[in-house]
């Protein structure tokens, strides 16, 4: 089968494998050590990991050098990318220096506005959208080609080397209006996202609602959907984001069941692994995206209650040859 990038991801999806990701939250510092940290956690028991990109819109670590990082510590890299920092030039740069290092997954996105992050007067750019910068991406890939229309090549008689990318994108069934979240989702996958990773999910009674919506439209012919879930710390996480998270829908019957737990995180990965138990059900959905925010040591005990470990192997991805 021919590959779009050769990722493990890809690969794993390809195979029919109900496939993991998770989450690697960069630090807030230059500590490559604090990267090496949570791959620990997470080597040989996801696919694939997000290194976020400014994510909350506060300055972290670039998303490619802590993918690179990953990389070398043997977790394989779904690198996301905002419009909020960078215009057409500087993401095909950016992208094109991503493929050169290694990284074959990429997840396209809006970004948080700056206004919720720590520098709340910064110029931002959004030059384009995510549902353009997918686009952008695939044509890269598939046409060889820059946004502008020139060939992907040095000189005239030079050969082209595109990057070979696995393009992610992101999908919340829960913002409103909510007639229009699969109509979004349509307009994802016309672009040509690969594969989409949901906001996570706590208003399973709507998801299931978004879902039915999904297959009716057959969108999950055409792109792999990785279910988003987050275990709970606490009762006041759980209201927390009730509360404060835009676009999430947190039940009050979560949160009160987390409150009324002897132990509330215990609890909240209880309800995690119910969840992704009835995920793995579900029609059209390919796998999960295990977000445990700065609970990375979790994942691996989550994923043994669900029967996801071990995980199922493919073929390994040739090595990217050094530049």
């Amino acid at each position: 089968m021919d590959m779009k990038s050769g990722s493990n991801l890809e690969k794993m999806l390809a195979a029919g494998h109900f496939a993991v990701t998770a989450e690697l939250g960069p630090p807030k510092s230059a500590d490559a050590k604090a990267v090496s940290k949570k791959c620990r956690y997470l080597k040989g028991i996801v696919e694939a990991a997000n290194i976020t990109d400014n994510q909350t819109a506060i300055v972290r670590m670039s998303s490619i050098a802590g993918g690179v990082l990953a990389l070398k510590r043997g977790v394989e890299p779904v690198v996301q990318m905002t419009c909020r920092d960078r215009n057409r030039l500087a993401m095909q740069s950016d992208i094109l220096g991503a493929h050169a290092l290694g990284v074959r997954n990429l997840l396209c996105l809006s970004g948080d506005h700056q206004k919720f992050g720590n520098h709340p007067t910064a110029k931002n750019v959004f030059d384009i959208d995510s549902i353009q910068l997918i686009q952008m991406v695939k044509e890269m890939r598939d046409d060889r080609l820059f946004m502008c229309g020139e060939e992907i090549r040095n000189t005239p008689k030079a050969p082209i080397v595109e990057p070979r990318m696995f393009i992610g994108a992101a999908a919340n069934p829960f913002a409103d209006p909510f007639a229009f979240r699969v109509v979004r989702l349509a307009k994802k996958v016309e672009a040509g996202a690969d594969f989409i990773q949901t906001q996570c999910i706590y208003d399973m009674d709507r998801f299931r609602e978004w879902m039915r919506q999904v297959v009716d439209r057959g969108l999950h012919e055409r792109t792999a959907i990785l279910a988003g879930v987050t275990p709970l710390k606490s009762a006041g996480m759980a209201r927390y984001m009730r509360d404060n998270v835009p676009g999430l829908s947190v039940p009050d019957s979560v949160v009160e069941r987390i409150a009324g737990a002897k132990k509330g995180s215990d609890e909240g990965i209880a309800f995690c692994v119910e969840q992704i138990e009835e995920l793995k059900e579900m029609e059209g959905i390919a796998g999960v995206h295990l977000m445990a925010i700065e609970w990375e040591q979790k994942v691996e005990q989550i994923l043994e209650a669900t029967g996801l470990l071990p995980r199922p192997k493919v073929e390994a991805d040739e090595a990217p040859e050094e530049g």
